[in-house]
């Protein structure tokens, strides 16, 4: 099986990706990850990547495309794959199509958390960490005993800058607006899949784990 995972950040991507990987063996492929790979290695495209990254540019697109053509074309993919990060954009979700027809594949679905942004913003800003041991807590899913004082140490608890509520809601918006247009190109392709990420955490995986397993009938 040959998917696409997205989401807006805190919809639980990373979560059920795992879970994923682990109940039907396919490798999980990151941008991060394919970049410090290819950069490891010292290939041609990974040696380029790390040229730009090193300067702090932006990878380019078609360098960025090569070597997820690399990474998929690995004996590991033979049997599926979940991507992750990547495509970011309609015309790298173009490429993919090409790259896939180049090895007799084609993406199975893409599979799209759906959570409220109501939600989303509770979740992202309800972070909090113990100034002093770094322990980590939420303020809804696994809140201190005492408001604000960490139950290890005794530390002060803070909300780092990037988790307060003007930031997470830019990043939220600069995600929808990312993500649309890729919605939009797989709606159209027939892949697209939205499963409701404000469930449980297994319940929101039963059901992708359903429609996984109509691909293994």
């Amino acid at each position: 099986m040959n998917l696409v995972l997205m989401g807006l950040p805190g919809a639980g991507k990373g979560t059920q990706a795992e879970r994923i990987v682990e109940k039907y063996k396919i490798p999980h492929i990151s941008t991060g990850d394919m970049f410090r790979a290819a950069m490891k290695d010292e290939t041609e495209l990974g040696l380029k990547a790390k040229s730009f990254m090193d300067k702090g540019e932006l990878v380019p697109d078609e360098v960025t495309i090569g070597i997820v053509q690399e990474r998929l074309s690995k004996e590991d993919c033979q049997k599926g794959f979940l991507l992750d990060g990547f495509p970011r954009t309609v015309a790298q979700a173009e490429a993919l199509e090409d790259i896939l027809h180049g090895l007799n594949k084609k993406i199975d679905y893409c599979i799209n958390i759906q959570v409220d942004l109501d939600s989303l913003m509770e979740r992202l800003t309800g972070r909090r960490i113990c100034k002093s041991c770094g322990a980590t807590y939420h303020l809804v899913f696994n809140p201190p005993s005492k408001p604000g004082v960490c139950d290890r140490c005794g530390g002060e608890l803070y909300q780092r800058a990037d988790d307060n509520a003007e930031t997470v809601q830019n990043r939220l918006n600069v995600n929808i607006k990312q993500t649309k247009p890729l919605l939009d190109f797989y709606n159209a392709k027939g892949y697209l899949r939205n499963i409701d990420g404000e469930q449980a955490i297994n319940k929101v995986f039963a059901d992708i784990d359903h429609l996984l397993g109509i691909l293994h009938a």
